[in-house]
């Protein structure tokens, strides 16, 4: 179950909203509750606080990722994931990476210099500083995801085409890129919701079967919250539904009330 929680932190937030003004706000907090088969794996939050940065207040996105129960005892998982937004740009200002996975630990900060397109890491688990280049507008993992939530005129894009966004993750830039591939109503345990689907390409290898093995169901409305996430990885699959949420901007849209 290596990097299972990294995967759903990474594609939670992927939201879109064809409306100028920003689909979230401080006070928004969802969460997941995760399978791997029958097992109930762990559960999954983000949360959009505030903070201030050079005495300008800013989003602060706080995502958390951990195993339970008998999943906690054969794989112990506590990941943190948080970054720093400006609220009238969508870029970061900062990134923090904190995990232990079953032994696998990170502990690193980011510092981006958006005008100069540099990045200062710094790795306080190997004592380590390095500044790399970075292209322009480049988003980190979270911030990526609530900068395509505010993604304008979504709501023409066609099944089978794309949205690309440059991303930093693991010391490198890479072209994030999502397919459209259309609508869907899906039965939640908040009643029938209707869904956008989206699919993120991600690089074969480590984690994933293949280069499309992720599937993610968002609400179709304001708010384009993840409704559901499935993943195929090399180790089995995992499947992870919205379990819980509040403080939205908008309203929650659902057909029909369980």
């Amino acid at each position: 179950m290596k990097k299972i929680f990294i995967v759903l932190l990474f594609i939670a937030t992927v939201s879109f909203d064809s409306h100028k003004q920003s689909s979230y706000d401080v006070g928004e907090w969802f969460k997941f509750r995760i399978h791997y088969g029958f097992l109930n794996a762990g559960y999954a939050t983000l949360e959009v606080k505030e903070a201030s940065i050079n005495n300008k207040k800013v989003f602060h996105i706080v995502g958390r990722g951990y195993t339970t129960g008998m999943s906690r005892f054969f794989f112990k998982v506590d990941d943190l994931y948080e970054s720093y937004i400006d609220k009238d740009t969508g870029n970061p200002y900062q990134f923090v990476r904190k995990i232990d996975e079953g032994g696998y630990v990170k502990n690193q900060e980011g510092f981006f210099n958006q005008a100069g397109d540099k990045i200062l890491v710094k790795d306080y688990k190997n004592q380590t500083e390095k500044i790399l280049e970075i292209p322009k507008n480049t988003q980190d993992i979270v911030s990526t995801f609530y900068y395509l939530r505010n993604y304008p005129a979504i709501d023409k894009i066609k099944p089978g085409e794309f949205v690309s966004i440059d991303m930093f993750f693991d010391d490198e830039t890479t072209k994030f890129k999502l397919k459209f591939l259309g609508r869907e109503d899906v039965t939640t345990k908040f009643g029938v919701v209707p869904t956008m689907i989206f699919r993120p390409l991600v690089q074969s290898g480590r984690v994933f079967k293949e280069e499309e093995s992720l599937t993610v169901w968002i609400s179709d409305d304001n708010n384009k919250l993840p409704v559901r996430i499935k993943a195929n990885l090399a180790v089995g699959s995992i499947k992870a539904d919205l379990d819980g949420f509040k403080g939205l901007k908008f309203p929650f849209k659902v057909k029909i009330n369980q």
